[in-house]
């Protein structure tokens, strides 16, 4: 399925636009809050991995509905080195778009996505919000659709040989 495309602040006055990032692939992490331990430690996890999202072409991107001051803060303290996206006004737009917004507690809940260098979405999981899902399974599916890419690689220069 194609992902959505979406536009959303990275910044006050900066835009990331979804479609920009075709040629690489994505993770969407999709998270309750800015501040909240569960959700730090989950982006923890993914800053201190960023190298290995980078090893499969991957760029690691964080949404909630905070506005982007509460971002630029929480990512100043937590020295993150990866894009946190405002989801903040329409309320949750993208989440929705992604079928993981919470109405009742007016927030995302803990989703994540993978998109590959044309925009398909290939793998989603969502998590209870008070679990920390870790890297470990996005980085498996990466691993498979690596696996999955190489072997039709592999089909076209074998059939293009014969």
């Amino acid at each position: 399925m194609l992902a959505p495309n979406f536009e959303l602040n990275a910044t006050p006055d900066q835009k990331l636009r979804l479609s920009e990032l075709r040629g690489k692939r994505v993770v969407l992490a999709f998270y309750p809050a800015d501040w909240s331990p569960v959700c730090g430690d989950q982006l923890d996890l993914f800053n201190e991995t960023l190298k290995y999202f980078s090893s499969y072409n991957a760029q690691v991107i964080g949404i909630s509905v905070d506005s982007t001051w509460s971002h630029m803060a929480f990512a100043k303290d937590r020295n993150l080195h990866f894009p946190l996206l405002s989801d903040f006004e329409p309320k949750g737009a993208v989440s929705r778009l992604f079928w993981c917004y919470n109405a009742v507690k007016g927030c995302s809940e803990r989703a994540l996505f993978i998109i590959d260098e044309q925009g398909i979405i290939r793998w989603s999981e969502i998590y209870p919000e008070g679990i920390n899902p870790g890297v470990d399974g996005v980085l498996e599916a990466l691993e498979a659709i690596n696996a999955k890419t190489n072997t039709k690689n592999h089909e076209q220069i074998t059939t293009a040989g014969q």
